[in-house]
């Protein structure tokens, strides 16, 4: 009886440390990606790199990502953790080897491949850790890390363009934020050490995947997310293009979204509401900001827009992940969290595309009406869709509890 209540405590004292290294990997990985965005016109001109060759060059990010995401789920599922702290400390190298060797299209194109690879994985590897720590807590941890994330975007975008505006080296803020990935890495380090004594899955064992709810998860995480970074990606474009916003009220666009985003996270994660009915009120206010940002004709009534389609958009796909992958067998969730988050990437990666193409036919109010479309499309299938996958299946697989 001694043994099995030290065992005990050894599972109820780890609980925090998961949580606390889940937040941790998502606020190094805010970090980066905030650094980065506001890093982009520095590093394009350091390369000597023009608008096209640019965005060729950033289509190596999602080709490094894809096919990295699968395999670090199933690292996670046979090493745990310790994964993810290693991808994260990858990240913030890559980061600051493309800064540093960033000269011309090829090598910018190289260490974008890399920088998405460990981003990808990564990406995968937190999620992951995420879910472990929500099943262990039954607190919506994946919600609140996500609101950690927008939250760290927005403060290391910042912090970011003081520095570079300063006239330090493109090099300097990822030398920062290489050293927030490796804090973190300690933090996870420090979780999966002290969960040593802990009763760990068997991960010899690997119960089979229920693909439909993971594939059905994906699916409309990818609606989510084209609609998420179409904003992130064109509201600064939008301002300034179509209502003729100065540089300073443009920049702020992806600010105002990722703040909101943040708050919206962390305020919903208190709700006691079910999984679906979060996804289709958010999907519903994600299309109603769309569409009055499409209308707006002044700068206030376009950022009140931009506002409502973040708040809508930011509980998608936390919600999304949790639901599907909620009765998932722990020996497989880094399996099955690289599944829904691969799919999703998909949409991640054409939501700005997507933009481009409709405002190239119809003008940029015309490809806002378009976004409004596709989250519209989100909250029509979100209801059945999850109903659909949840339907019987066999024992280890993921049951949507929306």
């Amino acid at each position: 009886m001694c043994i099995v209540t030290q065992l005990q405590s050894g599972r109820i004292n780890s609980r925090p440390s998961r949580t606390r290294a889940a937040y941790a990997g998502f606020a190094a990985f805010g970090a980066f990606w905030g650094t980065w965005g506001a890093s982009v016109p520095a590093v394009r001109d350091q390369a000597g790199l023009g608008e096209g060759q640019l965005g060729t060059a950033l289509l190596f990010v999602g080709a490094g990502a894809l096919p990295a995401m699968p395999l670090a789920g199933r690292a996670m599922d046979r090493w745990g953790p310790r994964v993810a702290a290693l991808l994260l400390v990858l990240l913030g190298s890559a980061g600051v080897a493309l800064a540093l060797t960033g000269r011309g299209f090829v090598s910018v194109s190289v260490g974008l491949a890399l920088l998405g690879a460990a981003s990808g994985g990564a990406d995968v590897a937190i999620n992951a850790t995420a879910g472990s720590a929500e099943r262990a807590t039954g607190r919506p941890v994946i919600t609140r890390a996500h609101g950690v994330f927008s939250a760290a975007v927005v403060v290391s975008s910042l912090a970011s363009g003081l520095l570079l505006q300063a006239g330090v080296p493109v090099s300097i803020p990822f030398v920062v934020v290489a050293a927030a990935t490796g804090l973190a890495a300690v933090v996870i380090l420090a979780a999966a050490d002290g969960e040593a004594e802990a009763p760990r899955p068997d991960r010899t064992a690997r119960p089979a995947l229920f693909m439909l709810p993971l594939l059905v998860g994906g699916g409309l995480g990818a609606l989510a997310y084209a609609v998420e970074n179409a904003h992130q990606s064109w509201s600064a474009v939008y301002l300034a293009d179509v209502l003729a916003a100065n540089p300073a009220i443009a920049a702020a666009g992806p600010a105002v979204f990722a703040g909101i985003a943040a708050i919206t996270r962390f305020g919903v994660s208190a709700l006691p509401a079910a999984g679906t009915t979060v996804v289709i009120t958010g999907a519903a206010t994600a299309a109603a900001g769309s569409a009055l940002m499409a209308a707006a004709n002044t700068i206030p009534v376009a950022l009140a827009g931009l506002a409502l389609a973040a708040a809508g958009t930011a509980v998608l796909f936390p919600t999304l992940l949790a639901v599907v992958t909620a009765g998932v067998d722990e020996s497989a969730r880094g399996a099955a969290t690289s599944v829904v988050t691969s799919v999703a990437y998909v949409g991640f990666l054409a939501g700005p595309a997507y933009v481009g193409a409709w405002a190239a036919a119809t003008g940029l109010p015309g490809a806002m009406l378009a976004v409004a479309g596709l989250a519209a499309g989100l909250a029509i299938l979100a209801g059945p869709s999850l109903t659909a996958a949840s339907s019987p299946h066999p024992r280890g697989g993921a049951t949507p509890n929306g």
